[in-house]
């Protein structure tokens, strides 16, 4: 990845290398644990799984999470848990899964985009307050 502050240690808030690790271990885990979902249950032959359907299926997650909020609801499943907080969670597995899936290194990537957005020049908060800048 190209960048002047890529792969500088001081730049990267502190914990985020140790993060790097522990995600890359989470993926493996939530993809060993859905493993059945990668297969048909018929035949238990590999499917070919639908990319833009997974990734609306994440996009769901995150609306029930806002509907959860907006109606102050606790969760059917978990009941002692707020619905957003559940499916915020609920995302997060099929974000890991879908990265286990497809091979991605979510580790490394949240590690270099959390270096490239310290220093990013629209998330400063000067230009926030521009006409054009990012204010929410």
């Amino acid at each position: 990845m190209s960048g002047t502050n890529v792969g500088k240690r001081e730049a990267i808030p502190s914990g985020v290398g140790q993060f790097k690790l522990y995600l890359r271990e989470m993926t493996s885990a939530v993809h060993a644990a859905n493993k059945t979902w990668w297969h048909d249950p018929a035949t238990g032959e590999p499917l070919q799984r639908n990319r833009g359907e997974m990734i609306m299926l994440m996009v769901s997650e995150l609306a029930e999470a806002m509907e959860g909020e907006r109606r102050g609801l606790m969760d059917d499943h978990l009941p002692h848990r707020k619905m957003a907080e559940v499916e915020l969670a609920d995302c997060i597995i099929r974000i890991l899964d879908y990265a286990g899936g497809f091979g991605f290194d979510l580790g490394a990537a949240f590690e270099e985009k959390m270096v490239f957005n310290r220093e990013r020049a629209d998330h400063k908060p000067e230009s926030r307050l521009t006409a054009h800048g990012k204010k929410w």
